[in-house]
């Protein structure tokens, strides 16, 4: 049975540690303010972007370009963005999960990624680091993801890398972010010809989509401002997730400490209790002896 010293002990140390996790989620809170206004204000251009290249292809169909079929290369390229701190609950776990359960074997897969957390957690079970970007998550900017696009494409044109995947977080409420693993080249023509035949018969299918100067030109200079949209609305969303789930984290934390430092004030006053009563005892034993 522990006694009243290793009880008090254990309940200063439960204490601090309460006090530090309420620190956290205090900031977790003020950031998590800051980024999900940014993540909820962009949401809309990314989205609208999205749906622009998704109507282009769909009434431009049999159209050839390399952005649109795979490469010769077997490699597939994975852009992870997680975090580069803990304590964020299972944030960084779901990602890595999500990685190793998207069906890219581990001999194909090449990661770029963008967090330590997933970093040395895809490393650790044998994956291909070909690339650290974990800076860029601290302060992401639509300049960090032209960067990653423009490596990307480049490895992609050499036949280095045949897809591209993106892996993150997105943001759907201060408790809920929901892992996406999503295509971002080539471009799926299949999901496309699908939406396309879903609306057969409206007057959208009827429109025709013509190309200046030609669709070649037009489809290398969009198509690269696509792919650094939705990369940077990626980090947005992921910075976003990250801080709502380090502040539930933490809030939990915080719960749990509490109900801890209750059962070890209770445990701590029986303990004393019995203590008083034992000295009590022994002083009135002592007592009865004496006048025996």
């Amino acid at each position: 049975m522990a006694t009243m010293r290793d009880i008090k002990r254990r309940k200063a140390s439960i204490e601090s540690t309460e006090q530090i996790t309420k620190a956290m989620k205090l900031v977790a809170t003020v950031k998590l303010q800051k980024s999900r206004v940014k993540a909820e204000n962009s949401r809309l251009y990314f989205n609208m972007m999205y749906q622009t290249i998704q109507e282009m292809l769909k009434k431009s169909m049999g159209i050839e370009h390399k952005y649109l079929k795979a490469g010769d290369s077997k490699k597939k390229a994975i852009i992870v963005v997680t975090s580069n701190r803990g304590l964020a609950g299972g944030y960084n776990a779901n990602i890595i999960r999500l990685v190793t359960g998207s069906g890219v074997s581990m001999e194909d897969a090449r990661i770029f990624a963008v967090g330590r957390k997933g970093r040395d957690g895809l490393a650790r079970k044998g994956y291909e680091i070909a690339a650290d970007y974990s800076d860029m998550i601290n302060e992401p900017l639509y300049s960090d993801a032209m960067q990653i696009t423009r490596e990307l494409l480049n490895l992609f044109g050499k036949n280095e890398i045949g897809e591209i995947y993106l892996a993150y977080t997105s943001f759907k409420n201060t408790v809920s972010q929901v892992p996406r693993f999503m295509k971002l080249l080539p471009v799926d023509m299949n999901a496309v010809e699908r939406e396309a035949g879903s609306e057969t018969g409206s007057s959208q299918d009827l429109l025709l989509m013509n190309y200046e100067p030609e669709e070649a030109e037009v489809l290398d200079a969009i198509i690269p401002k696509y792919l650094s949209s939705l990369i940077y609305g990626a980090f947005l969303e992921a910075v976003a997730s990250e801080n709502g789930a380090r502040m539930t984290a933490m809030d939990s934390a915080t719960n749990n400490a509490e109900e801890m430092i209750e059962k070890l004030s209770l445990q701590y006053n029986r303990a004393r209790q019995g203590s008083i009563t034992q000295e009590l005892t022994e002083i009135i034993a002592g007592a009865n002896a004496i006048e025996g």
